[in-house]
């Protein structure tokens, strides 16, 4: 007994360090940035580390930086949370070609400014031309969503209403321009590429309906919303039809019909966000853990895809989240000491410690092969993800679960 309580205060110990060194390294980076509305770059450019892709540079993912408010909230910096917040709110109103509401999914990190939010490029030398991400400056539903748990989170914090405003006005843009009635019934990805003509993304995802289901129903708890549960269920409905009750998991969303499950591949996120971002999870779906164990697993964390090719350190954030929350406290400490051993400095942790790893995803309609890779770098995502799972904050609800 002894040594189990040996045992138990030294994760304590470690999940104590994990949040002091996050919540750290968060908040001394909006400090960075000054007073007023900032994105953070979700991949910052340090003297000594490795060089952050040309493409990634000073680029704020807006996914990153709605983590890192709620996470800043969680870790008692309401300054420097609602700084982040006050940039997301911005971007839905201030877009330089877009009045819809909706957020990017991805803007040049920084002060937010003038009139308009800026978005990320940079001078492409070879090619004398400016240059831009048709994947950054396009929409993903997912990142709607995210953006408006972030905004929800501000504003039950502050009662501010510009951000119940703010939250509504991206909502509402995923609601009509998303919405896709063909069975399963649920919301599509987004819009790729550059306006006027960004490209419609058919295919829809389980991981973009379950933000979706969960911002919705966030929503509809803060304000007498008539549509917002209406929404909820559409996107809830959308994840129950993806439940593979034979092999307890999830399948990953549709192919581009909108209609034909894809069954061949895994994401993390889709399989274990649901138990925690949806309000009474079956049962049944406790399932999936014993399915991440076997199919996700990478030495003592978790990878990104099926079979991963190398452990990804936001991924194994959100299963120590999950565990938390889930009443799994064993779980959760065996992880805090994997994240700990992530750090790249300042509190900051890497996106993986291998080179690269292959998340078996692409990241546009015209690519040939899977592109989307997270490197060795410090990440503002795996950061977010470690300060919220050993806070002990439900990030698409703002409940708490400390022990």
């Amino acid at each position: 007994m002894a040594m189990a309580n040996s045992g138990a205060a030294l994760a304590d110990g470690s999940r104590a360090r994990l949040v002091h060194m996050t919540c750290a390294a968060l908040g001394q980076a909006v400090a960075a940035q000054g007073s007023g509305a900032v994105l953070l770059p979700s991949y910052p450019q340090w003297n000594g580390q490795a060089e952050v892709p040309q493409a990634l540079r000073e680029v704020a993912f807006t996914y990153d930086n709605a983590l890192a408010s709620i996470a800043l909230y969680a870790c008692g910096k309401s300054g420097a949370a609602q700084q982040v917040a006050d940039a997301l709110a911005f971007a839905t109103a201030r877009d330089p070609d877009y009045t819809d509401g909706r957020v990017r999914n991805a803007y040049a990190a920084g002060p937010v400014k003038g009139g308009s939010v800026a978005l990320p490029g940079y001078w492409n030398q070879a090619r004398g031309a400016w240059s831009q991400d048709a994947y950054q400056v396009g929409s993903a539903t997912g990142n709607q969503a995210w953006a408006a748990l972030a905004l929800l989170e501000a504003y039950r914090q502050s009662q501010q209403v510009r951000y119940l405003d703010a939250a509504r006005r991206v909502l509402d843009w995923t609601r009509l321009a998303t919405f896709d009635a063909q069975s399963p019934a649920g919301f599509t990805g987004g819009f790729y590429g550059f306006p006027p003509s960004a490209q419609a993304q058919g295919w829809k995802s389980t991981e973009h309906n379950v933000d979706l289901a969960a911002a919705w129903r966030a929503l509809a708890r803060l304000h007498d919303d008539p549509m917002a549960n209406e929404q909820a269920q559409i996107a809830r409905g959308f994840v129950e039809a993806h439940w593979d009750k034979e092999q307890g998991r999830f399948w990953i969303g549709t192919l581009p019909d909108g209609r034909t499950p894809q069954r061949e591949k895994s994401g993390l996120d889709a399989q274990i966000w649901p138990l925690i971002a949806l309000t009474d999870p079956p049962a049944d779906w406790q399932r999936v853990l014993a399915f991440v164990e076997s199919s996700h697993g990478y030495a003592e964390g978790y990878g990104f895809k099926q079979q991963p090719d190398g452990l990804w350190t936001e991924g194994t954030a959100q299963v120590a989240a999950v565990a938390q929350l889930q009443g799994q406290p064993a779980l959760a400490q065996r992880l805090w000491g994997v994240l700990l051993a992530q750090q790249a400095r300042d509190g900051w942790l890497y996106a993986t410690p291998q080179g690269s790893i292959n998340t078996g995803l692409s990241i546009g309609p015209d690519a040939t092969s899977d592109d989307f890779l997270y490197y060795h770098l410090p990440h503002l995502g795996a950061t977010a993800w470690a300060a919220i799972a050993a806070t002990g904050i439900n990030p698409f609800t703002g409940e708490y679960k400390a022990n």
